[in-house]
C-alpha cells in the first residue's frame, strides 16, 4: 500500500532519536517490517511504526539481541496469530524480562559499592 501521510525518514529519525542509517538498517534486517512508501518511493512512518520503534529501541537499550528482535518481528508479521505464536512472543519477552531483572540486580550491587565509597569519602577528613 502506498501512503502520502506519515513522517519522512528524517522526521522519524528525529522523533525516535535514531539515525536515518539505523532506520534503514532496521528495515533491511526486518525490524521495521510495516513501514509504507509514498508514491515517490520514500518511507512514510505511521504512528504505529513510531510506537514499534519505541519498542525496538527500548528492547535494544535493555540488551535484547538483534536476533531475538528479528524473531519477535517475524512473529508479529505472522497472519496466523494463534496461541502458539502468542506463546512464543510471550516466552521471548519473559526471558528478556528475566535478563533485565538480573542486570538491574547487578547494577544495584555496583551502585551500592559506589554509594559506600561516597560515604567513606564524605566522612574522611582533609
Amino acid at each position: 500500500m502506498i501512503i502520502e501521510q506519515g513522517l519522512s525518514i528524517g522526521e522519524a529519525a528525529k522523533a525516535s532519536g535514531l539515525s536515518e542509517d539505523t532506520l534503514r538498517y532496521y528495515e533491511r534486517i526486518g525490524l521495521t517490517p510495516f513501514v509504507e512508501r509514498a508514491s515517490s518511493g520514500h518511507r512514510r512512518y505511521s504512528s504505529d511504526d513510531m510506537q514499534w520503534l519505541v519498542f525496538v529501541t527500548n528492547m535494544r537499550k535493555t540488551g535484547m539481541s538483534i536476533e531475538t528482535l528479528q524473531r519477535y518481528a517475524d512473529l508479529v508479521r505472522r497472519t496466523d496469530d494463534g496461541e502458539d505464536v502468542r506463546n512464543e512472543k510471550r516466552a521471548l519477552l519473559l526471558a528478556h524480562a528475566r535478563s533485565v531483572r538480573e542486570k538491574i540486580k547487578e547494577l544495584e550491587a555496583c551502585l551500592a559499592v559506589v554509594d559506600h565509597k561516597l560515604v567513606r569519602l564524605d566522612t574522611q577528613k582533609g
